[in-house]
């Protein structure tokens, strides 16, 4: 069984890539979370974007004791509260308020708290948290802009999300303030719709090996 992660630190060293799932169907979470952590990604995101993600995020806690499933596009308190219940090893949001990250840190799990700019990183900076999520990646600035703030905050590490391929993954992961990436390529939804969960595995393997 994997090791659960204590802090936003285990999280950003679970893999190179954690895989962020968007499921429609409860059905397709075990398999899912099978081939994942068959190919090497362990941590799994589930975002909390449809209806059958809380229910998705209980069958693989309880039925993939390797996943480490956490839930992702955490916005609200109440998302928090259930996550935590629907068996998450950890939490992450796109953004953050003081009022989102109380409730996060009142769960007891680990989290990270999204970001898009300097003055919002220093924020949470100031609540103690230095692993966070850069969040939309791309659209944000990218890995320039990530690479400009290891001078002046390099004590903060991050999870960039939001655009990012196996193509420019590895641009991001050569930078000393990048711990893993998210991406959403790992589960194409016609290998999804086709139940090709070998496809899955294989595009983990890659993934894990950046």
């Amino acid at each position: 069984m994997t090791t659960t992660p204590r802090s936003g630190g285990d999280i950003l060293a679970l893999a190179p890539v954690m895989p962020v799932v968007v499921l429609h169907d409860v059905e397709t979470a075990v398999p899912i979370a099978r081939a994942l952590v068959a190919g090497g990604l362990p941590g799994i995101e589930v975002t909390l974007r449809t209806p059958a993600a809380l229910g998705a995020i209980e069958r693989i806690a309880a039925e993939v004791p390797e996943a480490v499933v956490g839930a992702g596009t955490v916005v609200t308190p109440d998302q928090a509260r259930a996550a935590e219940k629907a068996g998450s090893r950890f939490l992450v949001s796109p953004g953050c308020t003081d009022t989102l990250a109380s409730a996060m840190t009142d769960t007891g799990l680990p989290f990270l708290a999204g970001v898009g700019t300097v003055s919002e990183a220093m924020a949470l900076l100031e609540r103690g948290l230095t692993e966070l999520k850069f969040f939309p990646a791309e659209a944000a600035g990218g890995a320039a802009f990530l690479k400009s703030l290891s001078g002046p905050l390099p004590q903060v590490r991050f999870c960039p999300t939001g655009g990012i391929t196996s193509a420019s993954a590895p641009t991001y992961l050569a930078l000393p303030n990048v711990g893993c990436v998210g991406g959403s390529w790992l589960t194409p939804a016609d290998a999804v719709a086709t139940a090709d969960w070998d496809r899955i595995t294989e595009l983990a393997r890659q993934a894990a090996a950046l």
